[in-house]
């Protein structure tokens, strides 16, 4: 692996609008570690991992997420309220007011790479102001070895300033964070916010245009793993749907938990070379890859920590969206490099807090699509302000404010790589069974880890399914290592009638929900919905 300490290497940024800075380029994430603390900008926790605080934004503010409107995009990307359009000057005089705030400083750059299929690989610069989100860029992204980076010429340019204030009235933004993507010139800034993760997700949306429209590749926002036989399995899932614990299989390696691309050659890989992980009552039992990941090199996003730097993972004063970022090589058991073959099985994971729908069900391609698109889960009491019982939560093709193109596109393309790679494609609730959240119980975890098991090994292939008469979901009747009466979720509600109650009123949220897509669905998509009544 490149030894980063030994680089010596400078670069100008002159040509990026950026005078005399003092350029800080392809520092070790020993020295970055060192440099934060130094600048007094975090602490070290017990573990050796940096501990951060994000500052007013500890997560993303899709409000404040811009796309150029220009020749590139404007008759491509579906605009409204996720992709909100800029105005291409206004896009140019923001960014000369943050090159010029970064005139003069300590300025730390980055060469780097999405895309592990070196077919598709893109090659990125990241110009940020602070140290740590520097190190959060080295173990997000690939990482170029060290003959790579002479004439390194990146196809995007990321420009990174937490501290640089926007003035929405004369710069055009809604407030004075933003972040802002820029087709024609391939540049992404970012502005006003300290959360690292809108320097990912600005990429991840780039390579979700760029890939299925000028690559033919579907870009997934996805956990995968390969098995032994060299079978890849995708799981799809929002935050809280269990998408990183369940693909870290002791049995299978993990090449990636957040971020890949599928194919026209049917490979899967992974966009980057580190793992996000939420950490809220984050434990080694439960989540010992996670957990024992957080060591040097590691760095911790609004924790708590006693003064011996020992973090409370159950304490959110801060934020209930408390992370870590660590390079995927702090996992033991990886593909490398992070590319997949012949992907066989996928996972749309939801943690259906109503106890309505099957822990395991297997979908035709039209439901595929259909839920692909609605990408649902629920929240549950206490996890938000002001929600005291269940609320359905949709996120078209489980990543919607990423997604720049309309989510049919993508649903398409999915059912479409479906077919042509006879892929099957199972709808597993982690969420509730026996009742809703409050009455009945949170689906054991190895009743989910056996079903997902027999699915992978074929051992669900030949088993009789009975059809569900509300969503129309094929559901096993029988499953290795799994209780039958588990299986079908209206047996295990005591009032039978209020399970079918519950389930009408969930199916007729999906409905309502995929209101907005339906004229861009077509005949097949549209049979994948709750059967009408």
């Amino acid at each position: 692996m490149i030894d980063h300490n030994q680089i010596s290497k400078s670069i100008s940024l002159e040509n990026y609008g950026i005078a005399d800075a003092r350029v800080k380029y392809q520092l070790s994430s020993e020295k970055l570690h060192s440099e934060t603390l130094r600048k007094g900008q975090g602490t070290e926790a017990d573990s050796g991992a940096l501990a951060v605080n994000t500052g007013e934004f500890t997560g993303r503010s899709p409000l404040d997420r811009f796309i150029v409107k220009d020749e590139i995009t404007s008759d491509r990307v579906w605009w409204g309220k996720i992709n909100i359009p800029f105005d291409p000057d206004k896009f140019d005089a923001l960014y000369d007011k943050i090159t010029s705030y970064l005139s003069g400083k300590d300025v730390y750059v980055r060469d780097c790479y999405a895309c592990a299929d070196p077919n598709y690989r893109t090659n990125i610069r990241v110009i940020n102001e602070y140290p740590w989100s520097n190190l959060f860029v080295f173990n997000m992204f690939l990482r170029p070895e060290e003959e790579e980076l002479e004439g390194f010429d990146p196809e995007w340019t990321v420009v990174n300033a937490p501290g640089f204030m926007a003035d929405p009235e004369v710069d055009g933004t809604r407030q004075h964070n933003f972040a802002i993507l820029n087709f024609t010139r391939k540049i992404a800034i970012v502005g006003g916010t300290g959360y690292t993760g809108e320097i990912k997700k600005g990429i991840f949306s780039a390579l979700n245009f760029e890939l299925p429209v000028f690559k033919k590749t579907l870009p997934m926002h996805c956990s995968a793993n390969v098995g032994n036989d060299g079978e890849t399995a995708i799981f799809f899932g929002l935050s809280g749907t269990g998408k990183t614990t369940l693909s870290a299989d002791p049995d299978r390696r993990l090449i990636g938990d957040d971020e890949h691309g599928w194919t026209a050659e049917n490979t899967v890989f992974n966009f980057e070379g580190g793992c996000y992980a939420k950490v809220i009552d984050l434990t080694e039992e439960n989540e010992p890859d996670i957990y024992r990941a957080i060591k040097p090199g590691a760095i911790l996003e609004n924790v708590i920590m006693d003064e011996n730097g020992k973090v409370d993972f159950s304490d959110t004063s801060i934020t209930q969206n408390t992370r870590v970022s660590y390079p995927i090589y702090h996992i033991d058991n990886i593909q490398v490099p992070s590319i997949g073959h012949n992907p066989k099985n996928i996972f749309f994971l939801t943690a259906d807090a109503f106890g309505v729908l099957p822990p395991i069900s297997k979908l035709t391609p039209g439901q595929a699509a259909y839920h692909f698109i609605s990408g649902y889960t629920a929240k549950v009491a206490g996890t938000e302000e002001g929600i005291d019982e269940p609320l359905p939560s949709f996120s078209a093709c489980f990543g919607a404010p990423f997604m720049p193109l309309h989510p049919t596109k993508y649903a398409e393309m999915l059912s479409a790589k479906m077919k042509d790679a006879g892929v099957d494609v199972w709808l597993v609730n982690t969420g509730w069974t026996g009742g809703p959240y409050g009455t009945g119980k949170r689906m054991k975890l190895k009743y989910t880890r056996a079903m997902i098991t027999a699915a992978l090994e074929g051992k669900l292939s030949n088993v009789n399914y009975h059809v569900h008469p509300i969503f129309g979901l094929n559901i096993p009747q029988e499953c290795p290592n799994v209780p039958s009466e588990v299986l079908n979720p209206r047996d295990t509600w005591a009032d039978k009638e209020a399970y079918d109650r519950k389930a009408k009123q969930l199916a007729q949220s999906f409905k309502n929900n995929f209101e907005k897509f339906a004229e861009y669905a077509n005949e097949e998509i549209m049979a994948g919905a709750p059967i009408s009544e």
